[in-house]
């Protein structure tokens, strides 16, 4: 029998663990001929196709969620064409509700998996091409009969998580990616509405000493970033602090993993502050900083909890948290957003990140969806398009702030600015906001350099006072000296003062210097670069405001 794994992912940068973590379970079976078509959603659909008719399959396996959907269904279908004797058993959240209608629709899918597949994908292999009456003992599968009625075996789940063998074990396991994705554990304690984890119950773990040797086989292959899927990594911290003792150990790894604010203890809270600087990289999953929003959407733990959770970890020089808002969720309005913003840019979020709400099949919010008000896209990925409390218009000014955020409150070089701007002008992301519609750019992919000469421009016209700092961040991020934001620049023959306060570096005779005046009393800005070696950004910084 040949099994093909159609792995379509978004983008090369990422990779599924479905293929590694059910292969790896009957990696030792002979009978079964593995052969994978990797490929994104970008490409091609007939080069895919023609991928996959010439490996000849008897079965077609993949997952599919969000972002794959269309894509997907447009290839197996034409394979299915190619291939009328080809067996296709999809997996993955998209079939995490009534499967029906979709297979009637579909009817060149055979079946379709709903939850966790490591247990029964193997026992389906044995009687994949037997009667389908055999079909009806594996857990989470659902099916068409042999008269056309709809079959629904529930939702399978891994109680012998510890169990499994781990996706690394797996040759179909992706070395070669910027991040590997590691789970210490499946399910979630929380019972957040909007998530398909709200109802993966319990909360399954693996012994601290399997993932230590998982992480040595990770480490051995120089993997350098670790994604931690652990759907609220701190949701015991007696295992937290475990597993971050554990990470210490892996120094040149940088671990990213979500952790929940509103449950931080102060042994949590000590330790974090005491780990080597970059090991973490911290997701604070708050959503919203809404009191009735978060109980709306069945969040646990208190909001002042979670505030001063995330305060704290935004805090921490050592390492940087992320924080998320999901506009589109029920009682959250458009100027609760812009609030929420300008508080996290309080606390010193390293990225504020604004997505809107997209209602997941599954879900407890999905299934209320009328009785909450909320209208969403019946299609992939099921965006949230009106709701009582934000209108069409104002979701779309949501995706507008996004976009800004993401251009340069979230890009380091204009970041500082950036807060700056947003902390002391309660009306500047308006403003900017605006000026970056009507200007036809916020869609626009837009280089580092463009978007700082927007934002001097926007400076120059409306906040004047902060045009200096504009200048200095694109000096230190090495823009050309020949552009507007450097127009005040002296860069001929610049001779040091008797006296100026060294920022960073230190000063030679053969470096480039540039001097960025305040005024006419020779008070400004130096800068120094590295002349022989034609480095673009400066490697010393010194100041003379007095």
């Amino acid at each position: 029998m040949k099994l093909l794994w159609l792995d379509l992912n978004s983008s090369y940068a990422h990779s599924s663990l479905a293929l590694p973590a059910l292969h790896a379970q009957v990696a030792d079976d002979t009978t079964i001929e593995w052969c994978v078509v990797s490929a994104t959603i970008n490409e091609n659909t007939g080069s895919v196709v023609n991928q996959i008719y010439r490996h000849q399959p008897d079965i077609i396996a993949a997952t599919n969620w969000l972002f794959n959907h269309e894509q997907l269904l447009h290839i197996v279908s034409r394979a299915k064409a190619l291939l009328p004797h080809c067996c296709i058993i999809l997996g993955g959240p998209e079939f995490l509700e009534n499967n029906a209608a979709f297979l009637y629709k579909n009817k060149f899918v055979s079946g379709v998996f709903r939850g966790e597949g490591e247990e029964v994908f193997p026992l389906w292999l044995k009687v994949w091409n037997h009667s389908k009456e055999e079909w009806k003992s594996i857990t989470g599968l659902c099916y068409l009969d042999e008269n056309n009625q709809y079959q629904d075996n529930g939702i399978a789940r891994v109680m012998n998580f510890s169990q499994l063998i781990s996706p690394e074990k797996s040759r179909f396991f992706n070395w070669s990616k910027p991040f590997v994705q590691l789970e210490t554990t499946r399910g979630c304690f929380n019972t957040c509405a909007f998530c398909v984890s709200g109802g993966e119950k319990p909360v399954r773990t693996i012994p601290l000493e399997a993932i230590r040797g998982r992480l040595n086989d990770i480490h051995q292959h120089g993997i350098k970033n670790v994604r931690v899927l652990d759907r609220t990594f701190n949701y015991n911290n007696k295992r937290a602090k475990e597993l971050l003792d554990l990470f210490r150990n892996y120094p040149d790894i940088c671990f990213h993993l979500e952790i929940h604010p509103a449950l931080l203890s102060e042994e949590l809270k000590q330790e974090l502050s005491a780990l080597p600087k970059g090991l973490l990289h911290l997701e604070a999953g708050i959503q919203s900083l809404k009191e009735p929003v978060l109980q709306q959407s069945r969040r646990i733990g208190k909001l002042s909890d979670a505030l001063e959770g995330l305060k704290y970890l935004c805090s921490l020089k050592n390492m940087e948290t992320h924080a998320d808002l999901i506009a589109g969720l029920p009682l959250y309005h458009l100027s609760e957003i812009f609030e929420d913003v300008r508080t996290l840019a309080e606390y010193g979020a390293g990225e504020i990140q604004l997505e809107s709400l997209k209602l997941l099949p599954g879900t407890e919010m999905r299934r209320r969806a009328e009785e909450l008000g909320i209208q969403y896209s019946p299609l992939p990925p099921y965006e949230v398009l009106q709701t009582r409390e934000i209108s069409v218009d104002e979701l779309q000014t949501a995706h507008y702030l996004s976009r800004m955020l993401d251009g340069f409150y979230n890009t380091s070089t204009w970041q500082k600015i950036t807060r700056t701007l947003i902390l002391k002008n309660p009306s500047f992301l308006h403003e900017f906001l605006n000026h970056l519609v009507q200007t036809d750019v916020i869609d626009t992919p837009l280089s580092l350099e463009k978007r700082g000469l927007i934002l001097y421009d926007f400076c120059k016209n409306h906040y004047p006072d902060y045009l200096t700092q504009v200048s200095i961040a694109w000096i230190e991020a090495g823009m050309s000296l020949k552009k507007a934001p450097a127009e005040k620049v002296r860069t001929k023959r610049q001779t040091p003062p008797e006296n100026w306060d060294v920022t960073y570096g230190s000063y030679r005779d053969n470096l480039r210097l540039c001097f960025l005046p305040l005024d006419e009393n020779g008070h400004g800005y130096w800068f120094g670069f590295e002349s022989e070696i034609q480095k673009i950004t400066p490697v010393f910084k010194a100041k003379n405001l007095s």
